[in-house]
């Protein structure tokens, strides 16, 4: 025998979305909200919080009776630390992989084919021709293996690179020898491009840090789709004004980027503004994942992507 359930999003939109997906025999109530007024019920069994600033949702948690926290993003750093004890908490995972991938894609092959200069040549009605990197036989060092770097990874051994995943032990997985972190200081020499599909948080603050980055070749092309707080920016900065590095990245720090930040003007910088999950594949995707998850807590089962039970 099923329960019933009461399901909140934060827009009518995705409210649609997931009530056009849920098996009508089960007693699941979907109702809209945004964390802007207060909870309409003193009991919502799941919330899912607005997308990119779910922060105001989270300090309002206190208000309500709740069961489960559905994230619409991958990432979960510093969240734990703003939940209410006994909260559970599951992150978007198949959600965004897909359309990150296409954008780290994008970016690496924008930078490895010099596609900012071509548009530079279009916009002056300019035919230049050029010799570029691309990306056959590039060493790319990937920090990360995780659902996001798996992703990417799928989609850019088919370029016939040579993909070294790093990660914090060394093991075979998907075909790959993934390498420990451990060896990381003896692959940068050797890195082209340097991938960082990392989650934020404490360890890994700053963990590409000059010493880091002096150890890439000269040429080198640095592409961060984790957290923009894994790298030192102003390190980046230095190597990039320098010469010496390139940079592909959708994520900085800070963010948003100021507009009088030297990334913007520099030579060699190609940058996305955080959109990799931001693709027209989320909204089916999210509708989709909240939707099960909803039957499966109105079934009795448990939910799926938990990473924090606090």
């Amino acid at each position: 025998m099923s329960e019933s359930v009461i399901l909140s999003v934060p827009t009518e939109q995705l409210a649609e979305d997931v009530r056009a997906l849920l098996d009508p025999a089960l007693d699941i109530e979907v109702i809209v909200w945004d964390s802007s007024v207060d909870a309409p019920r003193d009991r919502l069994d799941i919330v899912v919080p607005p997308y990119m600033k779910q922060g105001a949702t989270l300090k309002r948690l206190q208000e309500v009776e709740y069961r489960l926290i559905q994230g619409q993003a991958i990432g979960y750093d510093g969240v734990a630390e703003r939940l209410p004890p006994g909260t559970v908490y599951a992150n978007a995972s198949s959600v965004h992989e897909a359309a990150t991938a296409e954008l780290t894609l994008a970016l690496l092959l924008g930078a490895q084919r010099d596609l900012p200069r071509m548009v530079r040549s279009q916009d002056r009605g300019e035919w230049d021709s050029f010799e570029a990197p691309g990306l056959a036989d590039r060493r790319v060092v990937m920090l990360g293996f995780g659902g996001v770097a798996k992703a990417i990874a799928d989609r850019l051994l088919p370029f016939e690179v040579d993909l070294v995943p790093v990660a914090s032990h060394a093991r075979k997985e998907e075909g790959l020898e993934v390498r420990s972190i451990d060896d990381l200081a003896e692959l940068l020499p050797t890195a082209e491009i340097l991938l960082i599909v990392l989650p934020g948080g404490p360890q890994t603050h700053h963990l590409v840090d000059d010493a880091v980055l002096s150890a890439l070749p000269d040429g080198a092309l640095v592409v961060n789709v984790g957290r923009g707080p894994i790298v030192d920016t102003d390190a980046l900065v230095d190597h990039v004004s320098r010469g010496r590095l390139r940079v592909a990245s959708d994520v900085f720090d800070p963010e948003p980027l100021p507009a009088d930040h030297p990334l913007w003007k520099l030579d060699g910088v190609l940058i996305a503004p955080h959109v990799g999950g931001r693709s027209r594949a989320m909204r089916p995707r999210i509708a989709r994942l909240v939707a099960t998850q909803a039957e499966r807590m109105a079934r009795g089962e448990e939910p799926l992507n938990v990473v924090i039970r606090a």
